[in-house]
């Protein structure tokens, strides 16, 4: 195997396990504050309004962190860093 087949391998693996990680955690994490948000409704009706738009911007942020693992997936697959030095080093 050929240095850049070992790069173009690890790159992989690392995007799937950067994905794997990235989208799980925050689908946990979306989904203790829309139950905490929906007992928190239940228990103050009057103040739903308040609730939801901080439930919105609560869930904007935790999803951004799934939105920078894809970007970051994306980068190992397609623009990887280490393509060019390697080539430039003569690992080809």
């Amino acid at each position: 195997m050929t240095s850049l087949t070992i790069i173009g391998i690890v790159s992989i693996v690392a995007a799937a396990v950067c994905m794997a990680i990235g989208s799980i955690a925050p689908a946990f994490g979306e989904s203790r504050a829309i139950v905490q948000a929906l007992s928190s409704i239940a228990q103050q009706p009057d103040e739903a309004g308040t609730l939801t738009r901080t439930l919105f911007i609560g869930l904007a942020m935790i999803e951004s962190i799934a939105i920078y693992c894809f970007v970051v997936s994306l980068i190992l697959i397609f623009a990887n860093p280490f393509w060019n030095f390697v080539t430039s080093k003569g690992g080809a």
